[in-house]
Parts: structure tokens; C-alpha cells; sequence
């Protein structure tokens, strides 16, 4: 997957406004193509994750700063990831799974973003549970007889969450932190959708500056301003504040 170019990024952003953490993500990777939006929404979220991993790494390098804070003692944690170790545990193994619950029978899919964009309109979490777990229920059955999906019991449904996070790892990707003031460890999971385009925001905002300082101080056009390296865009700036 190639980095987006600073005018690739602007467009992706500006698209993405007012919008939620699902199209925000799928905005960034359709941008840096080549595959449509209606194939992006259909991968499973572990494969997702990976490639949102891979695009950061080609647009702002391997090295994700990160804030923690301890649940024990609140002292602040400074957590330095690296997107290549994160992308390994990361993708997804076979698409569909089974699972045995109670006596039922369960064959379900992995969770994709166009599931999370139905969850999103839920009114709360139980209810957001319960319509993926529909969503991705293939078929269920109790000694041989059919059970609908809305019949499932609470304890069905999550049981089902549980073998959906286990069947697609790369999803869910947990920290193991460790509190070097008071010793205390505790998992912390990382939301790559929301830190990469966290991330990818910041660089927006930093591209918009950088043009307003430029083309206040030479008029050149955005498309001007973009067209140029980093290093240079770094120079200019400089000399306009000598």
C-alpha cells in the first residue's frame, strides 16, 4: 500500500469530516487505493487494521507514540509501538468459524466495517452486541433444528463476541502495560482506526499551516506548496521566520 501524497491526505481528511471512526478509516485506505470502497468495507477488521498499519508506516514512518494512564495509580505511561511488530500480529486466518455454546451449533463470518456502521446506529451496547452478532451469524442450530438469530440467548451472544475477537485477532489489539511507578499491570486495547487517523489529522492540520505560511509569504498556490518535499517546505518555513 503506497503513503499518501500531503494533497492525497488533505482530500481523504476533508472527506472524512463529521464522519465516524468506521468511514474515517475506510476514507484513508480508499485514498491510497487502488481497490473501491465496496471491497474496503467487506474485509474483515483484522485485515482492515493491518492495512490502515501499513499505509501510517508509509506516510509517517514505523514509530506510534502513545499515552497510557494507570488504572492503579494514574501516573501517566509513555508507550513507543512499532507499526511492523503490530502488523504481525495483525490480518486474519480463515473467514468463516464455528463454535459449540450450550448445546448449539454456531457458523458465523468475521465482523467487516460495514457491520460496525450498523452498530454505530444502535442506541447502546447491548443492542450494538446483539445486531453484529446477527450480522454475522451464518447459520445456528440446536440438536438439528434451525434457531434464528433473534432467538439467541444473551449468554449465546456473547459467547458468539468472544469466538468472533478470538477468530480475528488482529482486530482487538491488546497492550500489555506495565506502571513503573506503583508495578501494576493492566491491557490496554489499541484502536488503530482512531489513532491512525488521530494521527493522520494532525499531519492535516500541520500541511494547512504550512501552506497558509507559504503562501502568505511567496502567493504561491496549496498545489504548489504540496508539490514540495518535506525538507524544502521545512527550509521555507524557516527562512520565513529568519
Amino acid at each position: 500500500m503506497r503513503a499518501l501524497a500531503p494533497s492525497t491526505l488533505l482530500d481523504a481528511w476533508e472527506q472524512a469530516q463529521g464522519h465516524g471512526p468506521t468511514v474515517r478509516a475506510l476514507a484513508l485506505l480508499a485514498a491510497a487505493g487502488p481497490q473501491a470502497w465496496e471491497e474496503l468495507s467487506a474485509l474483515p477488521l483484522g485485515e482492515r487494521d493491518r492495512r490502515l498499519l501499513e499505509l501510517r508506516e508509509g506516510t509517517l514512518g514505523p514509530r506510534l507514540e502513545a499515552v497510557a494512564r494507570c488504572p492503579g495509580c494514574g501516573e501517566p505511561l509513555d508507550v513507543e509501538l512499532d507499526t511492523r511488530e503490530l502488523r504481525a500480529g495483525a490480518g486474519t486466518g480463515a473467514a468463516e468459524g464455528e463454535l459449540s455454546h450450550g448445546g448449539l451449533e454456531l457458523r458465523f463470518r468475521l465482523l467487516d466495517s460495514l457491520d460496525l456502521l450498523a452498530a454505530e446506529r444502535c442506541g447502546g451496547v447491548g443492542e450494538a452486541r446483539r445486531r453484529l452478532a446477527e450480522r454475522c451469524l451464518i447459520a445456528a442450530r440446536r440438536e438439528g433444528v434451525p434457531v434464528a438469530a433473534a432467538d439467541l440467548a444473551e449468554e449465546d451472544v456473547a459467547a458468539l463476541a468472544e469466538a468472533l475477537a478470538a477468530a480475528d485477532p488482529g482486530a482487538e489489539l491488546l497492550l500489555e502495560l506495565r506502571c513503573p511507578a506503583c508495578g501494576s499491570d493492566w491491557g490496554e486495547i489499541l484502536d488503530v482506526a482512531s489513532f491512525v487517523w488521530a494521527e493522520m489529522e494532525v499531519q492535516a492540520r500541520q500541511l494547512l499551516r504550512e501552506v497558509h505560511v507559504l503562501a502568505r509569504a511567496y502567493g504561491w498556490r496549496e498545489a504548489d506548496v504540496l508539490a514540495l518535499s518535506p525538507r524544502r517546505r521545512r527550509l521555507y518555513l524557516e527562512m520565513v521566520g529568519a
